[in-house]
């Protein structure tokens, strides 16, 4: 069990460093205003997690082990993905009377992620063997 936690320290701190990286690059290209990174982060976790989660599960294409899919989608997508972040900049927009755009952020992060995270899965789906009748 020791080195399952070990996969998963590993997978959070690459998602980690991926999420400090992507949100850098977003908030340089787009600006402070509004938390696109943090949005972007959240959608591409999503589909992701959906992807993977379908692909690697059983009766998946590539059925994975039980220490792989604890690397990727608790590690890796759970360092990833920020869903504390997003509830923090939410608020903080909403105690600055933006409401307008901590609206936005809350619509849009629920609509997109589920989006991406039935796409992910619908791709992942879509990619295992057509069952063949018995």
């Amino acid at each position: 069990m020791i080195v399952t936690y070990l996969w998963i320290a590993a997978g959070g701190a690459l998602g980690s460093m991926g999420r400090f990286w992507l949100g850098a690059l977003v908030v340089e290209t787009a600006g402070p205003g509004f938390p696109w990174g943090t949005l972007l982060i959240n959608i591409i976790g999503s589909f992701v997690i959906g992807f993977f989660g379908a692909l690697t599960g059983p009766g998946g294409r590539f059925p994975a082990s039980f220490d792989i899919r604890a690397f990727v989608m608790v590690g890796v997508c759970g360092g990833f993905t920020t869903f504390s972040a997003f509830s923090l900049q939410t608020l903080e927009l909403a105690r600055e009377n933006h409401w307008l755009q901590s609206s936005g952020n809350v619509v849009l992060s629920v609509a997109l992620c589920l989006i991406a995270v039935w796409a992910g899965h619908a791709l992942g789906a879509a990619l295992m063997p057509a069952a063949t009748p018995e």
